[in-house]
């Protein structure tokens, strides 16, 4: 009875406000939100300045914003800010020493893990295992140093796979070329719910929710190099299996039933709700999104390549529509709304690309104020909440408007 309420749970629509933005990539981890408006021409609201390093995406809850930083001589200082949505004032921070390796790629940090939340806890991840449970009003419910539980786990670029919350149950992908695992959590308590044994092979990927219908409970799918396994979020049971590979940084996307992975460029999957292997709908070279992860918007899905070209293809189908080349090199993903794609490069130049039209456009662009004596960068993944846009670098964060 219990795992029936579970799951009846879990299938509800996510319980947020609307314009919340509450994990990696949005509401369905789709990198768009059907209730955002993106700017043409946007403008600088207000800059919050940040300690240390981070390249982890803020996160929407209400009217408060969430972010991660590390700091100190190894980043052995964990924080998680919390700032006022309307005029980016602080409104609490929480401290943590890391437990775990703080090893890490001088390009990346501590803080890559992007946070998640349920729309009453926050939920921070680090890439030294460390793994925290807060209130809205910063309160700590509760802490695991996943290291000390589990000290094979080894990477020596550093962990980047961001959390995701499913009902009652926290997703948390700890996958690398030592004690590689997966972990169901209780939100409540941070206890194990389940442990699955995942490919020994670094993974910076992040999981994503997948749905036969709008009445069908949800499926986690985990993306590693072997493919994509669906998995149930209350038991850990593994529902089915996709074994053509995948990416190890860029993250699936779904639509309408449909997971669009990373995978031999994009191979777009349709699974069973009877746990069969995913059938093969489509599989297009021509759209590779290399490291970064694509977006699906008004009925079309995007990718960048390694080169900075945006190309887009008709999700139905795969056939390509147009490409754009835009102004990179890029890190972090692209996220859309009504009819615009916001892309952030390396540089901290924003850039909006309208995409209603046959051919996409370039809208308008933001060049951010980068500390230059840091050689400061943007890796990070924009966040949309009605009518702005959220971005962060290693020394601030912004929210942009019109």
């Amino acid at each position: 009875m219990k795992r029936i309420l579970a799951l009846a749970l879990a299938s509800l629509p996510f319980p947020a406000f609307s314009s919340d933005w509450p994990q990696f990539r949005g509401p369905d981890s789709s990198g768009t939100v059907s209730d955002a408006t993106i700017p043409a021409t946007p403008k600088i609201d207000w800059t919050a300045p940040l300690p240390g390093r981070g390249l982890a995406s803020p996160i929407v809850i209400g009217k408060k914003v969430f972010v991660t930083c590390s700091s100190g001589p190894k980043q052995e200082r964990l924080h998680v800010f919390c700032f006022d949505f309307a005029d980016g004032k602080k409104i609490w921070e929480r401290q943590l020493k890391a437990t775990g390796r703080t090893m890490s790629h001088p390009k990346t940090s501590i803080a890559a893990c992007t946070p998640c939340s349920d729309g009453k806890r926050v939920f921070a991840l680090f890439s030294s295992n460390d793994l925290a449970a807060f209130d809205l009003d910063g309160n700590l419910l509760w802490l695991r140093g996943l290291t000390v539980d589990y000290p094979n786990v080894s990477n020596s670029i550093g962990m980047a796979s961001s959390p995701l919350v499913l009902g009652e149950t926290l997703v948390t992908v700890i996958e690398n070329d030592s004690e590689s695992y997966t972990i169901g959590m209780d939100v409540k308590t941070g206890r194990n719910l389940w442990k699955l044994d995942r490919p020994k092979a670094a993974n910076w990927s992040s999981p994503v929710t997948w749905r036969a219908d709008a009445k069908s409970a949800p499926v986690v799918v985990l993306q590693s190099s072997k493919g994509l396994t669906g998995v149930d979020p209350v038991s850990g049971s593994v529902l089915w299996d996709y074994t053509e590979g995948a990416s190890t940084s860029s993250s699936s996307v779904v639509a309408q039933g449909v997971i669009y992975a990373p995978s031999n460029g994009i191979t777009a999957l349709s699974p069973k709700a009877n746990g069969s292997a995913p059938a093969q709908v489509w599989r297009s070279k021509g759209i590779n999104p290399a490291t970064i992860s694509p977006v699906i918007l008004d009925g079309k899905i995007f990718a960048f390549n390694s080169a900075g070209v945006l190309s887009t293809a008709d999700i139905k189908s795969g056939d390509t529509k147009w490409k754009l080349r835009l102004s990179g090199p890029f890190s972090g993903s692209p996220v859309g709304a009504n009819g615009r794609l916001v892309c952030v490069n390396e540089k901290g130049l924003v850039q909006v690309v309208d995409i209603a039209g046959p051919e996409g456009a370039l809208a308008g662009q933001i060049q951010l104020p980068l500390k230059t004596d840091t050689k400061e960068m943007v890796l990070s993944t924009p966040a949309l909440s009605g009518r702005h846009v959220f971005i962060r670098a290693d020394s601030a964060l912004w929210r942009l408007g019109e």
